[in-house]
């Protein structure tokens, strides 16, 4: 099935859409852009031009996907989630006689979140950092340094908050950002980790076994 696109989306020349993907209404995709099969765009999200977004993606509504961002696989962002790409950004040039050129320079910095992520709503992602596999960035977080595969994070500026589980559920939370090595089994899905505070480790099939998972 080829993807749908609402009638009232804008996609620029150049844009490439998977099989089965949705757009929905007043999505502005620019330019260059490449979205994988099996994805949702919601209404009124604007993804920037050259933009890179792979399979098993959804996109919330009003979410600001600039250049130089990178989305992997099954990867979630929700609802009112803003990406930037420069530091120390200025309208003008500094004697205030023409505007700055849109196009990427030496001040812009890529931003890439990693498969299984998710992406709480109303965050800002800062650039020049990358999102884990399997991370998680709770609501309304403002992140400023990459996060660790695997890692909850949350606040502004966001800060390790504990370890999920690849379905989504809270493996261990931080107690005043610290925490200490362990083995850990999801309480869901009976997936089985351990965890440190700077990595976590999948464990075997035989301690998924041993803990009655069967995903």
């Amino acid at each position: 099935m080829p993807a749908r696109i609402h009638p009232t989306a804008i996609v620029e020349d150049g844009v490439t859409i998977g099989d089965r993907t949705a757009v929905w209404d007043h999505v502005h995709i620019r330019h260059g852009a490449q979205i994988g099969g099996d994805c949702i765009i919601g209404g009124k999200t604007h993804i920037g031009y050259d933009v890179r977004i792979g399979n098993l993606v959804k996109i919330n509504s009003f979410v600001f996907v600039c250049p130089l961002v990178t989305i992997e696989d099954g990867v979630m962002v929700s609802a009112g989630t803003i990406f930037t790409n420069d530091r120390t950004p200025r309208a003008a040039t500094p004697d205030l006689t023409s505007l700055r050129p849109s196009e990427p320079d030496e001040n812009t910095k890529p931003t890439r979140v990693c498969v299984g992520a998710t992406i709480g709503a109303g965050c800002v992602i800062g650039c020049d950092l990358v999102i884990g596999r399997f991370a998680m960035v709770g609501m309304g977080s403002v992140v400023t340094r990459s996060v660790p595969d695997f890692h909850l994070v949350m606040g502004n500026p966001a800060v390790f908050a504990g370890f999920v589980c690849r379905c989504g559920t809270v493996l261990v939370r931080a107690s005043r950002g610290t925490i200490d090595p362990r083995e850990a089994t999801c309480a869901s899905c009976g997936r089985a980790f351990h965890v440190d505070l700077g990595a976590v480790r999948e464990l075997g099939p035989s301690h998924l076994r041993a803990a009655g998972g069967t995903r």
